[in-house]
């Protein structure tokens, strides 16, 4: 549990997905292809990103503490996705998928949930568009970098996802310095 902890606290040694680097495009973005990976997922719908993100760790956070159907302890990964699915206008409620990717060591068989609203998720591969930005990333700070991001794949002729987009989050809250946030946009026809 301390390992899990401090990793949680001081985001030092998480494991990552994998991907391969496209060839960059734009000065202000990187492009991405993750490969296919299980991550365990919880969905809330809420007027609130940062709530809902924040709701959501706590599920996730419960599991790979041993909160699954196999009391096994699960070590901590990076990014904290989330995956939002906007509402239909500014008082609609909008879909937040918050994931933490499952280490290499489980990909073949993870530990099911015990909680009914934290799910096993299959993401196939994918590409993404993804600009990095630091501080403590807000719901403000997240609309920003995802509009600059918009920006420039349209300046650049680039086709992409409007809906779903996502938030990434590497470090935790007692990281003071050197923080890491992005924001990826789905390349078109990547839909996921």
């Amino acid at each position: 549990m301390l390992k899990a902890l401090g990793q949680a606290l001081f985001s030092t040694g998480l494991k990552n997905p994998k991907f391969t680097a496209g060839e960059p495009k734009g000065q202000d973005y990187e492009i991405r292809t993750y490969h296919p990976a299980r991550w365990v997922s919880t969905t809330l719908s809420g007027m609130h990103g940062d709530e809902c993100t924040n709701t959501g760790f706590r599920r996730l956070f419960s599991y790979i503490q041993g909160n699954n159907q196999s009391k096994a302890k699960v070590e901590m990964t990076a990014p904290v996705t989330c995956r939002v699915v906007p509402g239909a206008g500014p008082a609609c409620e909008s879909q937040f998928t918050v994931s933490f990717y499952i280490p290499d060591d489980l990909q073949a068989n993870p530990p099911e949930p015990s909680d009914q609203d934290v799910f096993l998720e299959d993401r196939k591969e994918f590409t993404a568009y993804v600009r990095t930005y630091g501080g403590f990333s807000n719901e403000n700070m997240k609309r920003e970098e995802l509009l600059k991001l918009l920006e420039s794949l349209k300046r650049d002729g680039v086709e992409f996802v409007d809906a779903p987009y996502y938030t990434a989050g590497y470090d935790s809250p007692f990281k003071l310095t050197n923080r890491r946030n992005e924001v990826w946009v789905l390349k078109k026809a990547e839909q996921q």
